[in-house]
């Protein structure tokens, strides 16, 4: 029922909607809400974030904050990762996993730390389609008597400042030095003058970050951006950006019939460091047998571009799906990810994606297609 409510209703406005709409920002509707593709153009604003700076409202993001005696003790059993490694003022991409070990949704937690009374508290980050679905998993796998979860999801702005300028721009406005923020660290910080929390995070594969504050500080902290010549962007040129840094778009790329090691996250599944968590069997028994599927980058051999949905060939016959595809800006030719049985994913593997009615040649590639010279490692 609420999914057919979903459906109905139309899609929500973020604060900083108004702005895009002064900008002549062209708009789709996008996990419920109503948001900007694109305001001067996907080119243009690709080539700010690689170049210079780029900014996007990524206000639509679920916005969780959770707190309790043994916070991290009870969100290790949802997720892949060993969040004991981490230390206060740092963060984890990870997803949250059902029992069949599919991904339920990719998130980022911030661990802010311990207080003197025991008292742990971190900020989830999630996908905007999911935000419903994500609270209602933690709601019913967390001990609601120790752990509190609040849904600030409407409640506050999310803006993402990305690309090599990315500190010019934005430090002359924060109080906190964001050179000592080291990749997936966070603060409490001081924006204009107000209480916000900065993390150095992205989805674009830049150097940047990511401030979530007050819609009113978060209006005024756009305009004194854009004012500065920071461009602002929208989801066309988020969906070349990241496609190129080949992360996966939730409910495109990955969903909850895919597993972490099937997509090509083994990297965050620390099955050696931590204890049981759901889905846990599934993925012990694929890291020691190996998976039937995986999900490959692709590099066409030509101009022609495969999109989400193009049947992808071997020796003339369909063995998978393109998920993700577009013509990069920065490399100049068409890039895509696929879903392919594990015997065809290997690197320069020879594959075929049809494209109105007629095969084109495409090979298996490395991922990342690009990777920044401008971006920090963890």
């Amino acid at each position: 029922m609420a999914n057919q409510e979903q459906i109905t209703q139309s899609p929500e406005r973020t604060p900083l909607y108004q702005i895009g709409a002064e900008l002549k920002a062209r708009f789709t509707s996008f996990g419920g809400w109503e948001m900007p593709v694109q305001f001067a153009g996907i080119s243009r604003e690709h080539e700010a974030v690689r170049n210079t700076a780029g900014m996007f409202d990524i206000s639509h993001m679920g916005k969780f904050t959770l707190q309790g005696k043994h916070l991290i003790d009870q969100v290790q059993g949802l997720v892949p990762s060993d969040l004991n490694r981490l230390q206060p003022g740092q963060g984890q991409y990870t997803v949250l996993l059902n029992h069949q070990g599919g991904i339920i949704d990719d998130i980022i937690i911030y661990y802010q730390g311990e207080d003197a009374t025991g008292l742990q508290r971190a900020v989830m980050i999630v996908n905007a389609a999911t935000t419903a679905k994500d609270k209602a998993w933690l709601l019913q796998q967390l001990d609601c008597n120790q752990v509190q979860v609040e849904d600030l999801s409407k409640a506050k702005v999310l803006i993402a400042v990305q690309g090599p300028e990315a500190i010019k721009y934005l430090q002359p406005l924060v109080q906190e030095n964001l050179q000592l923020i080291k990749a997936f660290g966070h603060v409490p910080a001081t924006v204009l003058e107000k209480p916000a929390f900065i993390a150095r995070t992205g989805y674009t594969g830049e150097d940047g970050f990511e401030v979530m504050l007050d819609p009113d500080v978060g209006v005024e902290l756009w305009r004194e951006l854009f004012s500065a010549g920071v461009t602002p962007c929208g989801l066309g040129a988020r969906d070349t950006l990241r496609l190129e840094a080949a992360m996966a778009l939730y409910g495109q790329d990955i969903d909850d019939t895919t597993t972490p090691i099937e997509a090509g996250l083994s990297w965050l599944v620390h099955l050696d460091t931590k204890g049981d968590f759901i889905g846990g069997e599934v993925l012990a028994q694929q890291k020691a047998n190996g998976v039937q599927k995986r999900l490959i980058g692709l590099q066409m051999l030509g101009r022609y571009i495969a999109r989400h949905g193009y049947p992808v060939l071997s020796d003339g016959e369909v063995v998978g799906e393109i998920t993700s595809g577009t013509l990069s800006p920065t490399l100049g030719y068409p890039i895509a990810l696929a879903w392919v049985p594990s015997y065809l994913a290997k690197v320069a593997e020879q594959l075929e994606v049809e494209i109105r009615g007629k095969a084109y040649p495409a090979i298996v590639v490395k991922r990342p297609f690009y990777r920044s010279k401008n971006r920090l490692t963890i």
